[in-house]
C-alpha cells in the first residue's frame, strides 16, 4: 500500500523558465538512469525477496524514488513555464510542447520514451544488489553532468539533494551486500580452476592477477576521513 504526501520530500524553486534545461532534465525522469528506473527496478526486485530485512530496505528506497520523480517532475514543470515555446528548446526533445501541453514526458532528453527494458531483475540477490548499486552510482554521475550546466542556484540545490540521495542510496545497498556475503552467486566464490585464471593478452604488462579470487565486498565511507565541503566538491 503507498500513501501519497502532498508535500515533496524537497521543495524545488526555479530562478527563471528554461525550456532547453527542462528537456534535458527530463534525462532523469524517464531515461535508463532516472527515478522512474530506479523505482521500478527495486520494486520489482522485492518481490520475490525473503530476507525481510533487505525487501524493506528496497520498498523504502523504491518509494523514495517516486518522490524523486516527483521533484523532478515539478522542477520540470517550472521551467518550462507557462506557454508552449518550441523555438525554446534549443536541445533535446520537443514532445512536451506539441504533444503533452508541458506536462512532463516519461522519455529521455531525446525524446525516447520509457521501457521497462531498463529494469534489471535477476532474482539473484547478490547481483540485483550490485546493479543497484551501479544503477545508483550512474545516476549520481548524470546529476553530477546536469549540475554543471545550468547556473539556476535553485534548480542547482535540488539537483545536490537528489545526488546526495543516491550516495546515500548506494551507501545502503552496499552495506546490505556486505551481509549476504557467501550466499546467491557469491557462494563458493573462486573455488573452480578456470576461477583463478588470469589471461595477459595485452603484452607487455600483467598488473592485475586473481590467484586469491574473492567476491565482491565494500567498506562504508568514513565520514570523518575527508571532512565533506559545500557544495558536493564532485560538481564543482
Amino acid at each position: 500500500m503507498f500513501k501519497h504526501d502532498k508535500q515533496l520530500l524537497q521543495n524545488v524553486r526555479v530562478e527563471k523558465a528554461n525550456p532547453t534545461y527542462a528537456a534535458m532534465l527530463t534525462e532523469q525522469l524517464g531515461g535508463p538512469q532516472g527515478e522512474m528506473k530506479a523505482a521500478m527496478q527495486y520494486m520489482a526486485q522485492s518481490f520475490r525477496i525473503k530476507d525481510v530485512a533487505i525487501k524493506d530496505l528496497f520498498m523504502d528506497i523504491a518509494s523514495e524514488e517516486l518522490s524523486h520523480m516527483e521533484m523532478v517532475a515539478t522542477t520540470i514543470n517550472l521551467l518550462n513555464g507557462h506557454d508552449l515555446d518550441t523555438e525554446g528548446v534549443q536541445a533535446g526533445h520537443i514532445q512536451s510542447h506539441v504533444l503533452t501541453g508541458l506536462n512532463p514526458l516519461m522519455a529521455n532528453a531525446s525524446g525516447y520514451l520509457w521501457t521497462a527494458a531498463y529494469v534489471n531483475v535477476t532474482g539473484d540477490l547478490a547481483a540485483d544488489l550490485l546493479s543497484n548499486i551501479a544503477a545508483e552510482q550512474r545516476a549520481k554521475v548524470v546529476y553530477e553532468y546536469l549540475y554543471r550546466q545550468i547556473e539556476d542556484q535553485h534548480v542547482r540545490n535540488t539537483i545536490d539533494f537528489l545526488l546526495n540521495r543516491e550516495e546515500a542510496h548506494n551507501t545502503l545497498f552496499r552495506q546490505a551486500f556486505n551481509q549476504i556475503q557467501g550466499t546467491g552467486s557469491t557462494k563458493d566464490w573462486g573455488v573452480d580452476e578456470n576461477a583463478r585464471l588470469y589471461f595477459d593478452l595485452s603484452t607487455p604488462g600483467k598488473y592485475f592477477d586473481i590467484k586469491n579470487p574473492q567476491p565482491p565486498a565494500f567498506q562504508n565511507p568514513d565520514p570523518n576521513a575527508n571532512p565533506p565541503k559545500s557544495p558536493n566538491p564532485l560538481i564543482q
